[in-house]
């Protein structure tokens, strides 16, 4: 049976980054310039080894975050970069799906790390000569969720009838680090943190263009109660100053199971037909608790891990980059999207992947 019109089809995906780059080792080294106090405590410094990360981009030389920065000259870095970052992305997506500026109807914009207004998308449009009539769609907060949240977006978009959405993440968690502060979450978001961003172009099926890399079926969301504390931002006069609490893994173990569940059977899907896992890695212990969460066999969520390990957290988008990753595999079959973030919430996108009929 040929695919509905109104399937949301991935038609192109494309990541990339800043233009600087920095091994872990050295930024553990800075750590000790950083944060001289928690440096000093005996094995805080192992935090940087534990994350298993050999390398992150960064919007700046590592240098450039030894000195003190404003919130102000800190956010105008990221309008800079970010906006470089999503016009070189999404020229190349939308060349990629043979998709002309001008027939995008949609944009959304994903990002959680600085400040824009206008918004992002706003500046796509005219950068790239986007139609100026495109719905437009800027999502701020969502943190890691944002990757899983801006995708089902995209895809409600198609199903409402725009017919050729442009999506983009961009994350430059780099410039969230606080120089000085000395409270174990900022400390910790320095050993994993990163900067990258990626562009996708999703279209109803029977859109002229490339065979899909994904289809889409739907997403779930859930928002858990009394759980604000666990991730987010505190605003305070040099930047955004990240917050953990409560502990994440405990929480995946506890719940995902039966989330995932619910999730699939929205569809009329269960665990069984899930051939192939896409999990934002938020961190090795996190995709660990995944794993015994969902009895996944060993090496399942393997591509998760190296992503992290080439290039550390990159909040929403790194979800992305682990979706791109294995499509380099040409996976068949249903597969699960699945990311977690401040709210504190979990959202999942449901896809197939290999030929619709």
């Amino acid at each position: 049976m040929a695919a509905s019109p109104a399937l949301p089809l991935v038609r192109s995906l494309v990541t990339g980054h800043p233009p600087y780059r920095a091994p872990q080792a050295e930024v553990r080294e800075a750590a000790r310039t950083l944060f001289p106090r928690m440096a000093a405590r005996p094995h805080m410094l192992d935090v940087f080894d534990n994350a298993q990360i050999d390398s992150r981009a960064l919007s700046r030389p590592l240098e450039w975050y030894l000195e003190p920065r404003g919130f102000g000259e800190k956010n105008a870095v990221f309008v800079e970069e970010a906006r470089a970052l999503t016009v070189r992305l999404a020229r190349e997506a939308l060349e990629r799906a043979d998709v002309t500026p001008a027939e995008v109807d949609a944009v959304v914009v994903v990002n959680t790390s600085g400040l824009s207004t206008p918004s992002l998308d706003a500046y796509l449009i005219g950068a790239l000569g986007l139609n100026p009539h495109a719905a437009r769609l800027p999502v701020w907060g969502l943190g890691c969720a944002g990757g899983a949240s801006g995708l089902a977006r995209a895809a409600d978009l198609v199903r409402a009838g725009f017919r050729r959405v442009l999506f983009v993440a961009v994350e430059l968690c780099s410039l969230t680090l606080v120089k000085g502060d000395e409270s174990k979450s900022n400390f910790v978001g320095t050993a994993l943190f990163a900067d990258g961003g990626a562009a996708l172009v999703v279209t109803a099926a029977d859109v002229p263009g490339p065979p899909p890399l994904a289809a889409l079926h739907g997403a779930f969301s859930t928002l858990i109660e009394d759980s604000e504390d666990i991730m987010g931002w505190d605003v305070v006069d040099d930047g955004l100053k990240v917050r953990f609490s409560r502990d994440i893994p405990t929480l995946v173990r506890s719940m995902m199971r039966e989330n995932v569940a619910q999730a699939l059977a929205g569809r009329g899907w269960s665990r069984d037909d899930v051939g192939t896992f896409v999990v934002h890695p938020g961190g090795v212990k996190v995709l660990a608790a995944y794993e015994e969460a969902l009895d996944l066999p060993p090496g399942a969520l393997d591509t998760s891990r190296r992503v992290l390990a080439a290039h550390g957290n990159m909040s929403s988008v790194t979800v992305l980059f682990v979706l791109e990753e294995v499509l380099r595999g040409k996976p068949l079959g249903q597969g699960l999207l699945s990311a977690m973030g401040p709210g504190f919430s979990a959202e999942h996108v449901l896809l197939s992947f290999g030929p619709l009929d």
